[in-house]
């Protein structure tokens, strides 16, 4: 824990990683894909449902409603990811398939 003892830099981790125009687009992206299946009717506040861009928006996917689809929280963020947090491939880490 890097934070033992001491306050967390809150305003300096939004100065430097949270408030760059590269996060606030990634995030912008996520927000609109989730308010798109909430006016399907795919998904509700509360659901502990995720929405996966099935091509992945680090790799050129778009959000588009034939991009996006409803998974559970668990299966959607357990793809094997780089030291950037984007996804090496395109298949969950137990092997199966989506």
């Amino acid at each position: 824990m890097p934070y033992v003892n001491k306050p967390r830099p809150y305003k300096h981790e939004y100065e430097t990683y949270d408030g760059t125009e590269a996060v606030k687009k990634k995030r912008a992206q996520r927000n609109k894909a989730r308010r798109m299946m909430e006016a399907a009717g795919k998904v509700h506040k509360g659901d502990g449902k995720d929405v996966d861009h099935k091509t992945p928006l680090s790799k050129g996917g778009k959000t588009t409603m034939g991009n996006l689809s409803v998974k559970s929280a668990s299966a959607n963020r357990s793809f094997s990811r780089n030291s950037d947090s984007s996804v090496k491939k395109n298949k969950p880490k137990n092997g199966n398939s989506r």
